[in-house]
C-alpha cells in the first residue's frame, strides 16, 4: 500500500490517510466483484429493480457506517473504508439470497463450467481491457492533481466523488440500453433497435443539460457541505463548472457506452479505450504541466489572495482535460461506431 500510494504521488499526511483506506478497503474486494456479477445477471434477465434496491439501501447503510465509525469510534479514513466493506459483503449475501430461488429453478449450478467461462472470457476479456483504460485515465488524472499539491489534490476529490454520484444516474440509462438494445438485437429487429438507439441518447443528452445546469448554479455551494477550507472549496468550486459544462457529453457517452455493450461489441470498445487513452495522455501532461508552471506560464489570476485563485486554475486544467478531452474523445469514438451498422450482431444479443 505504501508504495502504490507514493507512486500515485500522495506524500506526507495525504499519503498516510490513502494507506489506511487502501489496506482497510481491501477486504471487501472480493464481495465487491462478486456483487457486480451478480448485478450483471439481474440486468441481464432485465430485472433492474433489484440492484437499484440493493444498492439504494447499501448506499444508505454505507452512510450511517460512516458516520459510525468516522466519528462516532473515531476510526478516521480507516473508518471508511471499514463501512464500506462491511457493506460489501452484506449486498453479496442479499444477492446471493434473490439469485437462489432464480437458480434452482433453471436448474443453474453454482459451481463454475468450463464452457461458460470460456464464453464469458472472450467477452469478458475485452470489456475488462475497457474498463481497465477508463480506470487508467482516472489514475492518471489522480496523479496529475495530486502532483500539483495537498489542496488541489483534495479538490479534486470533492469534485471526482460528485462526478461519481452523477455518473451513477447517467448509468441508469446506460444499464436500460443494455438489457433494451440485447433485447431487440436478440429478437433480429435491427430499426427497432435504431430507433431505441436514437431516444436512449436524447435522453442522456437532456439529463447532462439538466444535471449540468443544476450543477453549474449549485457549484459555489456544494463544496462547502464537504470542506471548510477556503482554498479547496474556491477549487473545487471552478472544477464543479468545468464538470457541468462536461455533463451533455458525459449523457452521450454513458448511453452509447450502454448500447454498444448491451450489442456485444465488447472489442470495438476496448480498442477504443486504447486509442481514448492514448490521446488523453499527452494532453493531460501538457495540462499538468501548465498547471505547475511549466513552459514559463503560471496558473494564476489577479487578486489578492494568489493561493485561492492558483489551485482553481490548477483544477479547472486537469478536469478540462478529463471532462473534455478524454470525454470528447469517447463521444467521438463511440458516436462514430453507433453510427454505422457493424456492431449490429442480429440474433446474438
Amino acid at each position: 500500500a505504501p508504495a502504490l500510494t507514493a507512486a500515485l504521488g500522495a506524500t506526507g499526511e495525504v499519503q498516510a490517510h490513502a494507506v489506511a483506506y487502501l489496506r482497510w478497503s481491501m477486504p471487501g474486494l472480493p464481495a465487491l466483484l462478486a456483487v457486480l456479477a451478480a448485478t450483471g445477471v439481474l440486468r441481464g434477465l432485465q430485472d433492474t429493480v433489484t440492484p437499484l434496491v440493493v444498492a439504494g439501501v447499501g448506499f444508505g447503510a454505507n452512510i450511517g457506517l460512516n458516520v459510525a465509525l468516522v466519528y462516532g469510534l473515531g476510526w478516521g479514513v480507516a473508518g471508511s473504508a471499514v463501512g464500506t466493506s462491511v457493506v460489501q459483503w452484506a449486498m453479496l449475501v442479499t444477492y446471493l439470497f434473490v439469485l437462489a430461488p432464480r437458480f434452482r429453478r433453471s436448474g443453474t449450478a453454482w459451481a463454475p463450467r468450463a464452457s461458460g467461462m470460456r464464453a464469458t472470457a472472450q467477452v469478458g476479456s475485452w470489456l475488462l481491457l475497457r474498463t481497465a483504460s477508463l480506470r487508467a485515465a482516472i489514475l492518471l488524472t489522480v496523479m496529475a492533481a495530486a502532483g500539483a499539491g495537498d489542496l488541489t489534490l483534495a479538490a479534486h476529490q470533492l469534485v471526482f466523488t460528485l462526478f461519481s454520484t452523477l455518473a451513477f444516474a447517467l448509468d441508469a440509462l446506460a444499464i436500460a440500453a443494455q438489457a433494451l438494445i440485447g433485447a431487440e438485437l436478440g429478437a433480429a429487429r435491427p430499426d427497432a433497435a435504431r430507433r431505441l438507439t436514437r431516444t436512449m441518447v436524447r435522453w442522456g443528452l437532456g439529463f447532462g443539460v439538466v444535471t449540468g445546469a443544476v450543477l453549474a448554479l449549485a457549484a459555489p455551494v456544494l463544496p462547502g457541505l464537504f470542506t471548510t477550507d477556503p482554498t479547496v472549496q474556491a477549487a473545487a468550486t471552478v472544477g464543479l463548472w468545468v464538470l457541468a459544462a462536461g455533463q451533455p457529453v458525459a449523457g452521450y457517452v454513458f448511453v452509447l457506452d450502454g448500447v454498444l455493450i448491451g450489442a456485444g461489441d465488447a472489442r470495438y470498445l476496448a480498442l477504443a479505450g486504447l486509442v481514448n487513452l492514448v490521446v488523453y495522455a499527452p494532453a493531460l501532461w501538457v495540462l499538468a504541466q501548465l498547471a505547475t508552471g511549466g513552459f514559463g506560464w503560471t496558473a494564476a489570476w489577479p487578486g489578492p489572495n494568489a493561493a485561492v485563485p492558483d489551485a482553481g486554475v490548477q483544477l479547472g486544467l486537469l478536469w478540462l482535460g478529463f471532462a473534455g478531452v478524454y470525454m470528447g474523445m469517447r463521444a467521438l469514438t463511440l458516436g462514430w461506431r453507433a453510427r454505422r451498422d457493424e456492431w449490429m450482431r442480429l440474433g446474438v444479443g
